[in-house]
């Protein structure tokens, strides 16, 4: 028996044998050609090939997955087609004469690299799709066979040293209880889509693929992030399997109640979001209100500045899918890592610190106004907030706001009509603006917490490095009073405070932020049944005895072991 601890990524637990899933070694050594015609035309077939292939498989993960998730695959496809790639590869063959499998090899190599260097989480991890496309192309052209998934028929965890994304919409839940991988993340594609199918899935394992034997046993927690080779506790496994389906099943009834606590305070849950066919799948789930909408993907799924009318379209569908409930839009958001084909940032030592968010908005005015603009029009079809991110000053926030609303007053003189109920808020994700929260809140509508960069800020980490992973600590002390301070603030100008980072819907921490007094927790639409079964099980007045004995404590290690006992004493855990 050989236990091994990595991240969980999508909960549930299996057992079953190792399948052990290999992509094959394709030979790309760099070899010089005389007919270059013809080896521009070999991968040229190959590249289209490679496009009907991910038109197959995103058909399969429309039917499997819904079209929402399906729309990977566009990104799949947007990556085999692209103009900039295709060229390259073409002239470095006709310039090189080089055979072609050598060229694609080097040239999304170059493509994986600069994905995976960014400092975001969400674009690190779309380094994985290009190595997925390159090695479909490959396999073209060396006409190589990539894993036939679909003809397993036998109930298996799969262990691999990554799961790409049109490898993971293959599966069939039937007989894949899970899988494992040396690397990944929860950000990465694989892991998004493994929580939609429900699959359990524990990544970042290193060398787990090289070590496991196939036809193994192995066990797995997608929760906790546990795995245990050759278990010799085998009946502990099997329980912990039918506590956890009996769980799911007891979860169902969460998702129609009203999140209540047992003396009577009510809170929302609510749904972070990235497109309008997400707020739909959040419904399933029992949202009560999109706390988070991520009005960039209009911007980094574009070839230009997105325009008032097609900004105002994606506005006006969330609104209307939500028609009774708060949608809190947040507005652009880009900068640091995340960059613009069609817009030049500047180069910054510290880019996380530098032009962006709020930064951007304010300094061109132009772009700001079109989707305040957008914004103002959409908000008559449904119950609209808008908040700035990285706010630092008051001044700051008093420049967006007033420009909010010249840009409402002058539509309504253009004859538009715009609602007279739109809340502007903003997010709290600088430790200035939690201090001086008091003082934000007598201009401020709502706060809502960012606690992933208000973390990185408080503790002068990078989330996404490795060697300093250690400082990300939402339930520190430190951190706690932070939010603890917000929410006091705005409180005390009678605001409603929110939170949208993963905090929300982190299981250790919703009964500290329900006892420290949030009025609304907003997370991935699947995590809203275990909170709110949590919640409604939960004094708000014990809650609250709790959050003060935290924030007297010295380390997250102490908050939470306190947090866990409390909660296995109510049966929560």
């Amino acid at each position: 028996m050989k236990k091994l601890k990595g991240t969980g990524a999508s909960i549930g637990v299996a057992y079953a044998k190792a399948y052990i899933l290999k992509t094959p070694e394709f030979n790309t050594s760099k070899k010089k050609i005389t007919n270059v015609k013809s080896e521009v035309s070999k991968f040229e077939n190959a590249l289209s090939k490679t496009v009907s292939q991910l038109e197959k498989i995103k058909s399969i993960a429309a039917k499997k997955l819904g079209a929402e998730k399906a729309e990977i695959f566009d990104a799949h496809i947007q990556i085999a087609t692209d103009p900039e790639i295709k060229n390259e590869v073409q002239q470095t063959i006709q310039e090189q004469k080089v055979c072609a499998e050598h060229v694609v090899a080097s040239v999304f190599d170059k493509y994986h690299d600069t994905f995976a260097a960014m400092e975001d989480a969400y674009f690190k991890e779309r380094a994985a799709d290009v190595i997925d496309v390159k090695n479909r192309v490959l396999s073209n052209v060396l006409d190589v066979e990539l894993p036939d998934i679909l003809s397993i028929d036998k109930e298996v965890i799969i262990v691999a040293h990554d799961l790409t994304p049109s490898e993971t919409a293959l599966l069939n839940k039937q007989y894949v209880k899970g899988f494992i991988t040396d690397i990944g993340g929860r950000t990465s594609h694989a892991a998004i889509m493994a929580r939609t199918m429900e699959i359990p899935a524990v990544l970042g394992l290193k060398t787990v693929s090289e070590t496991i034997k196939n036809g193994s046993y192995i066990a797995i927690d997608g929760k906790t992030g546990e795995v245990e080779i050759d278990p010799s506790n085998k009946k502990e496994w099997q329980e912990r399997i039918s506590k956890f389906q009996k769980n799911q099943i007891e979860l169902k009834k969460y998702i129609n109640l009203k999140t209540k606590t047992k003396d009577g305070k009510t809170v929302l849950l609510e749904s972070n979001v990235g497109n309008p066919e997400d707020a739909k799948q959040a419904l399933k789930y029992g949202s009560e209100g999109i706390g988070l909408f991520r009005s960039e993907f209009l911007y980094m799924g574009n070839d230009h500045w997105p325009t008032e009318d097609e900004q105002f379209e994606a506005y006006k569908e969330v609104l209307s899918t939500c028609k009774n409930q708060l949608v809190v839009i947040r507005t652009l958001d880009i900068g640091g890592d995340k960059k613009l084909s069609y817009f030049e940032f500047p180069q910054e030592m510290n880019p996380f610190l530098g032009y962006r968010a709020i930064r951007l908005c304010l300094d061109k005015p132009k772009i700001f106004k079109t989707q305040l603009r957008a914004l103002g029009r959409a908000s008559v079809y449904g119950k609209l907030a808008i908040m700035f991110p990285m706010i630092a000053t008051i001044d700051e926030f008093k420049k967006a706001k007033q420009m909010a609303l010249n840009c409402f007053k002058q539509l309504k003189k253009e004859g538009h009509k715009v609602s007279d109920d739109i809340q502007l808020g903003m997010m709290v994700e600088v430790p200035s603006a939690a201090i001086l929260a008091d003082q934000f809140a007598i201009h401020s509508d709502f706060f809502s917490i960012g606690t992933n960069d208000l973390n990185q800020y408080t503790f002068a980490c990078d989330r996404m490095s490795k060697e300093v992973s250690y400082l990300y600590q939402p339930n520190n002390p430190s951190l706690l009073r932070l939010v603890a301070s917000t929410i006091n603030g705005g409180h005390s100008q009678k605001r409603w405070v929110g939170m949208c980072g993963e905090m929300a819907g982190d299981i250790l921490s919703v009964p500290l932020l329900l006892g420290l007094g949030l009025d609304a927790f907003s997370m991935s639409a699947t995590s809203i049944p275990q909170a709110r079964k949590i919640i409604n099980n939960l004094s708000s007045a014990e809650c609250s005895k709790l959050a003060q004995k935290v924030l007297n404590l010295q380390t997250i290690d102490e908050v939470n072991k306190l947090v866990t006992k409390f909660l296995q004493s109510k049966k929560l855990l």
